[in-house]
């Protein structure tokens, strides 16, 4: 595997490669499963796979956690060689952000809702600097989880609106062994925090299931989610959201209710226990 740490040394390792297949799996690595899962899958699918680390400070806002967001690089680099990755981006801040930087790309409307209500800067920071690494290493295909499915849409739309020649591929969510959707953050948990957290894959489940049954009262499932989670003191709701999946409008009431669309839908939710943040979902049809 070979490390790189600069712009100009990864466009010339591509250059060398052209005529191959590239793909792509941007991290801000601390990675566990879920980021390998989509290694793999890389793997699988391209002649060259190639990862990035980078801690992004301009997805985060200034009360955030960017300064203890975990970091193990020594850890990472082993997994990816074990894996069998061909190339680790590992530039610095300045690599990424020279002084004077001032360009920002940011999708409309789609930024706005779910997490964007309290994080309003965070997805200018994703796309920006996504559209940055789409840029510097031109892959043919790139690789998202879908826990994140917001940031699968929005990055989906972005490449679409500005012609990128790139393929989007969001995968499924890899969960631990009692359901918790794997997360970077989820090592901030204390022991008591993280028993309480399974209330989210729990009420999420639950509401599939109310689904498969037939229920497709959007404001009911709704309420239901929100009664699971409000089963422990230690979860503080951020939000639950029942919404179109690719458009990420919520559902409008007719006749009484606010039927799903059961191909298209993103049920999804946000939490905090104490100052950790946690998002989980799930996603009738296809980003």
């Amino acid at each position: 595997m070979k490390i790189i740490k600069t712009i100009a040394a990864v466009k010339k390792e591509t250059r060398k490669l052209k005529g191959k297949t590239f793909g792509f799996v941007p991290t801000m690595g601390c990675l566990h499963q879920g980021h390998l899962s989509l290694m793999e899958q890389s793997l699988r699918e391209n002649d060259v796979t190639v990862v990035s680390i980078f801690v992004n400070p301009t997805q985060f806002a200034p009360n955030e956690d960017l300064d203890s967001y975990p970091r193990d690089l020594k850890k990472d680099e082993k997994s990816l060689k074990e894996l069998g990755v061909d190339i680790l981006f590992f530039p610095d801040v300045k690599e990424i952000y020279p002084g004077g930087y001032s360009t920002y790309v940011q999708v409309e409307e789609l930024y706005k809702v779910l997490c964007g209500k309290s994080r309003p800067t965070h997805f200018r920071g994703v796309t920006t600097v996504v559209l940055k690494l789409f840029n510097i290493v031109a892959p043919d295909n790139a690789y998202f989880g879908s826990k994140d499915a917001q940031q699968a849409v929005i990055i989906k739309k972005m490449a679409l609106d500005l012609n990128l020649d790139v393929t989007i591929k969001a995968l499924p969510i890899v969960r631990d062994t009692d359901g918790l959707a794997l997360s970077s953050r989820n090592t901030y948990l204390s022991g008591p925090q993280r028993e309480a957290a399974l209330c989210l894959p729990k009420a999420l489940r639950k509401a599939e299931e109310l689904i498969a049954a037939g229920l497709e009262d959007a404001a009911q499932i709704k309420t239901e989610i929100v009664k699971e989670l409000q089963q422990s003191k230690l979860v503080e709701i951020d939000y639950v959201e029942i919404v179109s999946l690719n458009s990420l409008k919520t559902y409008e009431r007719s006749e009484g209710t606010m039927d799903i669309d059961v191909n298209n839908t993103l049920v999804a939710a946000a939490v905090k226990l104490g100052k950790t943040r946690l998002i989980d979902n799930f996603i009738l049809g296809e980003i």
